[in-house]
């Protein structure tokens, strides 16, 4: 198993914040690996909200021929920042940590925001491959606001490694996983989470449905439907695929992922449109156990469990700042001072839902198709 420790505030935070509750989860993750994206960025970043930020690692090779390649495309360099490297024992520093910051090119004038997000993403994909073969370029996301770092190693010695105390870089959401390997190599393209167009997911379980799923967004023939050196990087393009090309609310993602039987279908108001996601969406039917964190473009993060429900999870806090986490220990590192009889533990039929700004959260009750304010423990 893995350990995930999200945090969405209406204040900018550290990642220190999410690598301290990590740590107290450590039991369920073994230092093989963190995956952090930040999103709503502050620090040094605050006043670059408009920009797209290049996220990844490469060697001397890779940066020469990254500085090539956006040159050649028209993206004018503006920011870059690099984490200031401390020493730590076991963790081999790889060349050029980078977030770099870019000016649109000048043909981007007259595009839509759409259009922009399928250059930023053809962009992301394009340099991917230039360096998959040696190594050179491994780049995680290319988006405005949104900053991504991965390494190999104990989360609490990568925090320090990277100088993450030193508060440069803040963010109001941040997702952070603490990795157990259960590959037989390590690739920093498979650890969570994963992030495709604004939209991010990171799990805990095991997606024994992986290769249908797989197949199918492969048939979809769209650019960023690519990679899946992890069986859980569909989560993100299922997401991905049911709020941005479908154009559904994100409730709607749970329908998808874990679909009622028809009983209950009919008893939802709008059993129709029901049966056909399900009939036409059958194969992004997931097959856990899973727990699945993320976030939307707006800043709208979630938690939602498979059917099988034997992947811990829970959500709490204060109005201003909420925690998704995989154990309630996490939750009191980040939040202690929180009524805790109002922690949710989303079971197989609800999904929590917590809107920008985190002032409140919500909890999708899937068989009675309505949101409910809130999922007490004796319930």
């Amino acid at each position: 198993m893995c350990r995930l420790a999200a945090i969405t505030s209406s204040r900018y935070i550290s990642p220190e914040e999410n690598i301290y509750a990590l740590e107290t989860m450590k039991e369920g993750h073994d230092g093989s690996g963190m995956g952090l994206i930040l999103k709503d960025l502050g620090g040094v970043f605050e006043g670059l909200k408009g920009y797209p930020i290049l996220s990844g690692i490469c060697t001397d090779k890779g940066l020469n021929m990254l500085d090539e390649f956006m040159d050649m495309h028209g993206f004018r360099l503006i920011f870059q920042w690099s984490p200031r490297i401390r020493p730590v024992r076991g963790i081999m520093k790889r060349g050029h940590y980078f977030a770099r910051v870019y000016e649109y090119p000048e043909n981007c004038k007259d595009m839509t925001e759409e259009q922009k997000e399928m250059l930023l993403l053809n962009i992301r994909v394009s340099l991917r491959k230039m360096g998959e073969d040696d190594g050179s370029i491994i780049v995680f996301s290319f988006y405005p606001d949104v900053l991504s770092l991965k390494e190999v190693g104990d989360p609490l010695e990568l925090g320090e490694f990277f100088s993450l105390d030193n508060r440069e870089v803040t963010a109001k959401i941040i997702l952070a996983q603490g990795r157990q390997n259960t590959n037989y190599s390590i690739n920093l393209y498979a650890c969570h989470p994963f992030f495709i167009q604004g939209f991010a997911t990171m799990t805990n379980g095991e997606n024994t449905a992986f290769v249908p799923i797989r197949e199918f967004l492969l048939s979809r023939r769209f650019v960023g439907y690519m990679g899946y050196n992890s069986d859980s990087e569909v989560f993100t393009h299922i997401l991905h695929y049911t709020v941005k090309r479908l154009g559904l609310p994100i409730q709607y993602y749970k329908d998808v992922i874990t679909p009622l039987n028809q009983q209950e279908i009919d008893l939802r108001p709008e059993k129709e449109s029901l049966n056909l996601m399900k009939m036409s969406l059958r194969y992004l039917v997931i097959d856990g156990p899973n727990c699945v964190i993320g976030f939307t473009p707006d800043g709208t993060c979630f938690m939602v469990q498979d059917s099988k429900k034997l992947r811990p999870g829970a959500v709490g806090g204060v109005p201003g700042k909420y925690c998704l986490m995989s154990e309630i220990c996490g939750i009191d590192k980040v939040v202690s001072e929180r009524d805790r009889t109002k922690d949710i533990f989303p079971m197989k039929y609800h999904m929590v839902i917590i809107p920008p700004e985190a002032q409140e959260v919500l909890v999708w009750d899937q068989l009675k198709g309505e949101f409910i304010r809130e999922l007490r423990l004796a319930a």
